[in-house]
């Protein structure tokens, strides 16, 4: 859909999401409307979990709702009515199958671009990204990730560049254009000592008048009197469950959550208002790794994240709340089986992730070591033949270009022989061609339709903050 064709078709967008709840709820849903209809998107608040596929959505509520009996945050909301539901085509301009990069530009620029790039068509063309025209109409704007800040899903809202890999340059124009708050990993693209250049990134923003933070406790307190930088870690940041099994972790590493709150209580004062990303980007990274403890816990961060953003909006009443994501990965899912209730819940008592026990491992480890790893990590007991199988990778170990695997460590390997264990299924470690989750809340919300384009959310956006005509 065109930019024209999208504002054109937007006060018939009502009727259409009035149809979808003709039942219970539905005078409710109507009346919240009429209120929407009637203001504008002062901020915007965009929840991304990157790389989740229904089936990840899916196990997180279980995983809740069976531990605690309260599920997820994202599908109470679907329960209680009280969002616009619509499902999404994230194809990029080169695949049916996008990456992170090409999908967050869909939405960041409103045009479908190839893989790997960021806001930049293939004839050269750059796409002036969403958050720099919300600067460029006062508004503050800001992004906080799992993974480093200069990262495809958070770059693609605010900058452009011919590839996504160019991190190092993506933080120079992250202070270019003077974001008011960013907030993640990435600290090889920012410290002297780790990027190619020597040039040091942190002096240049503190330069020019940002706050500088690298642990929780300097986020926590950081004056909200000016913009912030914060880079927790050196690339994305721990797992969620690793995290929780670390004291160290806690103390240096703020969760998806505290990070989302800090955010908004920087710019929730600003009078035009803010729009702000906030990404769940190890969803993506446990999913190519098959990691299950990985993918649950950090989805659950996710959801918390929700929840902070929801409290603030229905206390604010002028927050559109957007929550979605930008592809599948691995459809992972729980397989029927006759132990397959207590073999799910088993993931209750996981201590760590995939990436920890196996990053925990060498060529120097033993068959009795490994299982003692595992048993620590899992609560299960591998046979030998198991463990000398995972210790038959280490002996050819060499580190490769690979995004999320550089070491070619026994990934599928492990969640296999775990999913006897879990009953846990996946069918491949890559993305994925689904058409995804989308729910939003607050003024604008009753724009939505119930199947939209990827690039029609970039227009959604700006309609509803009633600043289309400015561009």
């Amino acid at each position: 859909m065109n930019r024209r064709k999208f504002f054109r078709n937007g006060s018939l967008l009502t009727l259409g999401t009035t149809l979808l709840h003709p039942f219970g709820s539905a005078a409710n849903t109507v009346q919240q409307g009429r209120i929407n209809k009637n203001k504008k998107a002062k901020n915007i608040i965009v929840i991304v979990s990157d790389g989740m596929s229904i089936g990840t959505l899916n196990m997180a509520d279980l995983y809740l709702s069976r531990k605690t009996g309260t599920g997820t945050n994202w599908l109470q909301l679907y329960k209680d009515n009280k969002v616009t539901r619509s499902l999404m085509d994230m194809a990029s301009a080169s695949s049916i199958v996008t990456d992170s990069a090409a999908a967050s530009s869909s939405w960041g620029g409103g045009v479908r671009i190839d893989n790997g790039a960021l806001n930049v068509s293939r004839n050269g063309e750059e796409h002036l990204p969403i958050w720099q025209k919300f600067k460029q109409v006062g508004k503050k704007a800001g992004c906080v990730t799992t993974v480093p800040i200069t990262h495809a899903t958070p770059a693609g809202f605010c900058v452009n560049s011919k590839s996504r890999n160019a991190q190092e340059q993506i933080a120079e124009k992250y202070l270019q254009h003077k974001f008011d708050v960013m907030m993640g990993g990435g600290d090889t693209y920012f410290s002297p000592e780790k990027r190619k250049d020597k040039k040091n990134m942190y002096q240049d923003f503190a330069s020019n008048g940002y706050k500088v933070v690298k642990t929780r406790s300097e986020m926590l307190s950081a004056s909200i009197d000016q913009p912030i930088l914060g880079v927790f870690h050196d690339n994305g940041l721990p797992y969620s469950i690793d995290r929780e099994n670390s004291k160290e972790l806690q103390q240096k590493v703020p969760t998806l959550a505290e990070m989302t709150q800090k955010a908004i209580e920087a710019m929730k004062g600003h009078p035009k208002g803010f729009v702000l990303q906030v990404e769940a980007g190890k969803v993506d990274w446990a999913a190519h790794g098959n990691d299950i403890a990985g993918l649950i816990y950090d989805q659950v961060a996710h959801d918390e994240a929700i929840q902070v953003a929801m409290d603030f909006a229905e206390q604010d009443g002028e927050t559109l709340v957007i929550i979605t994501t930008d592809h599948g990965n691995a459809n992972p899912g729980a397989i029927y089986g006759k132990e397959a209730n207590d073999n799910f819940d088993s993931i209750q008592q996981y201590k760590h992730t995939n990436d920890w026990i196996l990053n925990g491992i060498g060529r120097e480890t033993s068959i009795s070591q490994l299982k003692e790893r595992v048993n620590y990590a899992n609560n299960i007991v591998l046979t030998d033949d198991e463990a000398k199988l995972l210790l038959s990778y280490y002996s050819q170990l060499h580190v490769e270009d690979g995004l999320y695997n550089p070491k070619h460590l026994p990934f599928k390997v492990l969640a296999e022989i775990q999913k006897q264990y879990n009953s846990v299924g996946w069918i491949s470690m890559q993305h994925s061609a689904d058409y995804v989750e989308l729910a939003v809340y607050g003024p604008g919300s009753h724009l939505l339709k119930p199947f939209i384009k990827n690039t029609d959310l970039h227009y959604f956006m700006l309609e509803a903050a009633e600043v289309e005509n400015a561009f």
